[in-house]
């Protein structure tokens, strides 16, 4: 008999009446059941939220840090357990489940540093000009108000992580959504969150479908919105609340650039495997998975055999198997929806050299090339295991085709030349460029987000904290500078 989960409500495990079925999508079997709050339940958690904010973020220091140290330390303790819950719920490999947890460990732990040195305050002489003299400047950052953190499924923990603990280290009360296919990860933290000494209603963890996000959205109370998922979904927030302040991780379509310079076969080797295991891993659900290949074409009929094979070698199966590198897409909607898009691009001229099936929610690794510009696989987010591969001809006609998309969230550039490096800085249009390796790299405290349809705002620790707080200047008068 599965037990239903409860959700967080002000600090405090809740039930509701109604409760929401967690399978998996690799088999199908119950993983858990998750009750769902009432519209009284989360109308008590904002109130509560709101109630406390000043409270909240005149709370010391030291009281922030030792929370979030906790639950850093609580998340290495039980790591096996969290990481065996998130395969399950999510499809993930059971190896990637274990890397995701150790990233929200370190997002804990950098949340606890960086709420210690957070507010110290700058100083500014004001005496620049006569009008000034004997003035100076103060500046601190104040919580903007309550955040609701929005979270989607493909990183179940660690992108909960990343609205929480910038929250809590601001002094920011947060409510946080996740996914409702994937909502155990978050409760979880829910439970670690409840052992530290935090205010009541600094916090919350509600598990509200998707049909009820509206009125939450456009609650006066809940000024922050910190949202990741799709590019539609979001921007449609940020319509709805054009007052708000809105940070938004959206959909990425990321390009890998081999260019002429790294021509050696060991090169080729490396960036092939990169590309191989990074268009593939957590299925492809990843807003920076490699999804375009794009080869100089003095690089490009050496690369591409060895692409497909790393492809091919790829470990499709049980994600609780230690040795499988691919599971299961999120649902079998989404494979199809990957199938469908995959067949257009074939029947409008793409040549399939590998993968192109399904089974069920599976769809295997997948490379393809001459693909029709027009064709959706090339135009939007495949969020699957997918990769086509282009040939260009120089850095030139390179760069631009990685430009030539609406999305612009990372790109990686496969060069050894630090010109060439410099030159992508300043050419691409993205919000990262990750030299010598594939877009899909994210270390937790670097500014993480895009340009044009990618969104807006950064996440990282340190930036999100600067997102969900502003500026308040003091001005001391009659001072002896």
């Amino acid at each position: 008999m599965t037990s239903t989960h409860a959700f967080w409500l002000a600090g405090r495990q809740a039930t509701g009446e109604t409760v929401l079925d967690v399978t998996s999508p690799w088999d199908g079997r119950l993983v858990g059941k998750v009750s769902v709050p009432t519209a009284d339940q989360v109308e008590e958690a904002v109130a509560a939220a709101y109630a406390v904010r000043d409270e909240f973020a005149a709370t010391p220091a030291h009281v922030r840090a030792a929370a979030l140290d906790h639950v850093s330390k609580r998340l290495v303790e039980r790591t096996e357990e969290i990481a065996q819950l998130i395969s399950a719920e999510n499809g993930k490999p059971i190896k990637w489940a274990r890397g995701e947890v150790g990233r929200a460990v370190s997002v804990f732990r950098f949340a606890a540093e960086e709420a210690r040195r957070f507010n110290g305050g700058e100083a500014q002489r004001l005496d620049t000009d006569a009008g000034g003299q004997g003035r100076l400047a103060l500046t601190r950052r104040f919580p903007k108000g309550v955040v609701l953190g929005i979270a989607p499924f493909n990183f179940p923990l660690n992108l909960c992580a990343h609205k929480i603990a910038p929250a809590i280290a601001v002094g920011a009360p947060i409510i946080l959504k996740p996914a409702p296919a994937t909502p155990l990860s978050g409760l979880i933290l829910g439970e670690l969150l409840a052992e530290t000494d935090l205010p009541a209603g600094s916090w919350s963890v509600l598990t509200v479908p998707n049909d009820q996000m509206p009125a939450l959205v456009q609650d006066e109370r809940l000024p922050v919105i910190s949202f990741t998922g799709s590019d539609k979904v979001g921007y449609a927030i940020m319509d709805s609340v054009p007052r708000k302040h809105c940070t938004l991780e959206l959909g990425g379509n990321g390009a890998a650039v081999v260019l002429a310079d790294f021509a050696s076969e060991q090169d080729l080797d490396w960036a092939a495997t990169r590309i191989a295991t990074f268009s593939n891993y957590q299925g492809g659900q990843s807003c920076i998975s490699v999804q375009r290949v794009i080869a100089d074409a003095t690089v490009h009929d050496r690369l591409l055999p060895k692409i497909v094979a790393a492809v091919e070698a790829q470990v499709t199966g049980d994600p609780s198997d230690a040795a499988t590198d691919v599971g299961p897409l999120v649902s079998e909607d989404a494979a199809k929806r990957v199938e469908a898009w995959v067949d257009e691009a074939v029947q409008g001229g793409a040549k399939l050299l590998a993968g192109g099936k399904r089974d069920g929610a599976t769809y295997a690794p997948t490379v393809l090339t001459d693909v029709p510009a027009d064709a959706t696989l090339a135009c939007e987010e495949v969020f699957g295991p997918v990769l086509t591969v282009t040939k260009v001809d120089g850095e030139t006609e390179a760069f631009a085709a990685v430009n030539d998309s609406k999305y612009g969230l990372q790109a990686g550039v496969f060069t050894h030349d630090v010109q060439t490096a410099f030159r992508a800085h300043r050419a691409l249009e993205v919000g990262g460029v990750i030299v010598g390796d594939v877009p899909s790299y994210r270390a937790d405290q670097m500014p993480y987000g895009g340009a044009k349809q990618s969104g807006v705002g950064r996440e990282g620790v340190a930036f999100a904290m600067d997102d969900y707080t502003y500026e308040r200047v003091l001005v001391l008068t009659g001072l002896a500078l």
